[in-house]
């Protein structure tokens, strides 16, 4: 679960991570109050689960509450990557000598949590990656361990951290920004910018906060925080239905459930059966399917592979009672190449 900008920044204070003060506000008339609250120089942001807001713009500095309310009003309603503007974040802008980056993710292929810092904070971390690999620091570490506070002395030294005051403040941050990481069960806690403001304080200038959903029930909080109307609607809807599903670029639906779901993202057009049947039995696989399809019409093309236990007694069923609209291959090479040719000819 992606949680906004303010979200994450309410989970960070509360491991101790310095962030701005700030307020939320769904009208331009809200942005005035918090920017009077406040007050001083403001920062009005976009809130939307996806990044480039800035270039966007959907972040925008105001000098008076009425010139708040004059930005979030251009900001509300903007239709950044799919995703339109309901509230914006109404934050006490901020002096910046210096931007780094931080962050905590989960590397799936080391099955260890990954901390990245570099100096070069403020814009992509793929671009840093790209351009100046060097340049980030990168360290792994061990979940039997913990973490170690010289794992956040080796981050700064690699990344190029050299004032000392900072390396003190950064070192406390990353042990605050692993907390958080392991105390919401997140999969992803980033701040990027991390900043430097001219008076020496390091503070967290954004967040990007990712949950883990699978362990949402050990938070209802963060599980409360969730908002129901943003995200894509067949997500939802599979959701609402206790079943996962990933929207994807492409025309091919890969289904292991959820027809209903599926069937109802006007994207997809076609549907993949892809089973490899171990324990499961190919030819109970089988009966479900056609049970499926007796209880709903579905007039897309689908390619059933079937492989493992039973699968010959499963794809005979297939074929004998199965509708035209359905087709049986033996090969997942021979099924992918089948459903993008009847998807391309719709």
């Amino acid at each position: 679960m992606d949680l906004y900008e303010y979200q994450g920044k309410q989970l960070f204070a509360r491991f101790g991570i310095p962030v701005s003060e700030g307020k939320l506000a769904s009208t331009p008339e809200e942005a005035r109050a918090a920017a009077q609250e406040l007050g001083g120089q403001v920062v009005v942001k976009a809130q939307v689960l996806t990044g480039g807001r800035g270039k966007a713009g959907g972040i925008k500095l105001a000098n008076s509450p009425e010139e708040a309310a004059q930005r979030a009003e251009e900001i509300l309603g903007l239709d950044i990557r799919g995703h339109v503007v309901a509230k914006v974040w109404v934050e006490q802008a901020s002096d910046i000598a210096k931007e780094y980056y931080l962050s905590v993710t989960f590397d799936r292929g080391e099955k260890k949590p990954l901390l990245m810092l570099t100096t070069e904070g403020g814009v992509d971390i793929e671009e840093v990656a790209e351009r100046s690999p060097d340049a980030l620091a990168r360290l792994h570490v061990d979940p039997l361990v913990g973490f170690q506070p010289f794992q956040a002395r080796w981050l700064c030294f690699t990344g190029g951290v050299g004032d000392p005051d900072e390396q003190k403040q950064v070192i406390g941050l990353v042990g605050r920004l692993y907390d958080a990481f392991v105390g919401a069960d997140a999969m992803l806690c980033e701040i990027n910018p991390l900043i430097v403001t001219p008076e020496g304080e390091v503070k967290a200038l954004d967040s990007k906060f990712t949950v883990d959903d699978n362990a949402l029930f050990r938070h209802p909080d963060i599980a409360e925080m969730r908002d129901l109307d943003a995200g894509d609607p067949q997500e939802r809807l599979a959701r609402e239905k206790g079943v996962t599903y990933v929207k994807l670029d492409g025309e091919i639906g890969i289904l292991g459930d959820a027809l209903e779901v599926i069937t109802s993202d006007p994207q997809v057009k076609g549907i993949l059966f892809n089973i490899f049947g171990g324990i499961t039995r190919c030819d109970e696989v089988a009966r479900g399917i056609l049970e499926a399809l007796e209880r709903m019409t579905i007039e897309l093309p689908i390619v059933v592979r079937l492989d493992g236990t039973n699968a010959e007694e499963g794809r005979a069923m297939l074929i004998e009672a199965a509708p035209p609209n359905l087709y049986v291959e033996e090969t997942m090479l021979s099924a992918a190449e089948r459903v993008v040719e009847l998807a391309g000819a719709r």
